[in-house]
């Protein structure tokens, strides 16, 4: 059995950074699911689906294969043979996600690969649902989160060094609605699990977050 570190919270709180370091830190593998549903995303998008419309989602599955692989000690994600890892991270692709992933034809194609992983590896993971749902039995559950402020000015910051036009008032609005829409899905809502260590990292270093969550870790 492998050993498991679930990391969930809101969109934009830093959950990839952190894990990432955590997991070079301690040795861990890992597995970043929201990029897995980020590639779903890319899937659907280019073919032109409304993600509203479930049925079309759940038929767009069948021909959808999502893996990751490393290289060089990095992450890449393949969408059926393609690496996509350059494309996961753009607005489009993160609000499709947001909406497809709680279809469960979508959630049950992902399901099985990442609950694999952590049966034979040591790994982390992050996303919205890992301590809730996909890995309830996870040796360690974080739970990290910002404010909202914490997260647009972060996002701000972020676009604005890659050149691109942006803007903080509407960075933030996507932040809230994205949170609202998290939290209230029917389908595995964004939500702390009780046993789970919360960890606001609006007033850490990026350091002191890592070091305080690996302090939960063997």
């Amino acid at each position: 059995m492998g050993y498991n570190v679930a990391v969930d919270g809101p969109a934009g709180a830093g959950k990839s950074t952190i894990a990432k370091l955590v997991a070079k830190k301690k040795g861990y593998i890992y597995v970043d699911t929201g990029a897995m549903y980020r590639a779903m995303a890319i899937h659907f998008l280019g073919k032109g689906i409304d993600p509203e419309n479930m049925k079309a989602v759940a038929e767009a599955c069948v021909d959808a294969n999502v893996t990751i692989d490393y290289e060089d000690g990095v992450q890449q994600v393949y969408l059926n043979g393609e690496n996509v890892t350059d494309k996961l991270r753009t607005e489009e692709v993160g609000n499709m996600a947001s909406k497809t992933s709680q279809i469960p034809a979508v959630r049950e194609k992902l399901l099985e690969l990442q609950r694999g992983l952590a049966r034979e590896k040591d790994v982390i993971m992050d996303g919205r649902d890992i301590g809730t749902c996909i890995l309830p039995d996870a040796d360690v559950k974080i739970y990290l989160t910002a404010s909202v402020e914490t997260r647009a000015t972060r996002r701000f910051e972020e676009l604005k060094e890659k050149g691109v036009p942006c803007d903080y008032e509407e960075i933030a609005k996507d932040i809230k609605e994205r949170d609202a829409r998290d939290m209230n899905r029917e389908t595995a809502p964004l939500r702390k699990a009780e046993d789970a260590h919360l960890v606001d990292s609006s007033e850490m270093t990026i350091e002191e977050v890592v070091n305080a969550i690996c302090e939960y870790c063997r």
